[in-house]
């Protein structure tokens, strides 16, 4: 805008030309003010828009974290569910293998008690020799211990020159003939007054099998089973321990 000054004649063309440059001026001014509040008005809208959309994600956030606190309750009451279920289960399980247990314990020791029974009224009531002699006595479950080491033998005979260890089972296994073998060492420490008596070994089981009797045999183990109504000794192969 032009400015009057004491060195331009005061006309009233001056006037009007400075008239018109104030007034381009102002309304230049007011456009651009027009532009940029119109500017600061769709920038304040977008950021209302940002602000609705973020209150918006916030709100879905906040209703996602609610569904997922949601489903972790739900997943935790199911877990509580499941393992109450399972702890019950497994006492039940127990109980009945602790039910189980007893009932095959005391079908084992009914039938072992048979067993014993069988063979020991046999050896009694038998007048024939056993083992190539003549037994004076007869002992069931005998038991000898010292302050340090106990021995459990199931029928033992004896005489005055011969002890006769018999280890009766049911249903005798493999396993069994190194339990008979131990028989004699455990006697022989346990019973020092028997030191000039011979020891026989014998098993004798009211159930046997081939290669079990095999074993016997090589390990000089006489052989005593139930043939029939009879009770059946073999001892071709008895050494003495």
């Amino acid at each position: 805008m032009n400015e009057i000054t004491s060195n331009n004649a005061l006309t009233f063309e001056n006037v009007w030309a400075s008239i018109q440059e104030s007034k381009r001026y102002l309304t230049e001014l007011f456009a651009e003010t027009d532009r940029r509040m119109k500017e600061t008005d769709r920038r304040m809208k977008e950021t209302d828009q940002r602000m609705k959309e973020t209150d918006r994600i916030m709100k879905e956030n906040a209703e996602q974290q609610k569904e997922t606190a949601r489903q972790m309750k739900e997943t935790d009451r199911r877990l509580e569910e499941y393992f109450a279920r399972y702890e019950r289960a497994r006492m039940d399980y127990e109980r009945r293998m602790k039910n189980m247990e007893g009932r095959v314990g005391a079908w084992a020791k009914n039938h072992g008690s048979f067993a014993e029974e069988y063979f020991y009224n046999s050896f009694e009531n038998d007048e024939t020799n056993f083992f190539g002699e003549t037994f004076d006595d007869i002992g069931r479950n005998v038991i000898y211990s010292t302050k340090t080491q106990i021995g459990e033998f199931d029928i033992v005979l004896y005489n005055h020159t011969t002890i006769a260890i018999i280890e009766v089972k049911y249903k005798a296994h493999f396993n069994d003939i190194e339990k008979v073998l131990k028989k004699a060492k455990t006697f022989r420490e346990l019973c020092p007054y028997y030191d000039s008596h011979k020891v026989y070994l014998g098993l004798a089981s009211l159930c046997f099998y081939d290669e079990l009797e095999e074993k016997c045999k090589e390990n000089g183990i006489a052989i005593i089973k139930q043939v029939g109504d009879k009770v059946v000794i073999c001892d071709e192969y008895l050494r003495v321990f």
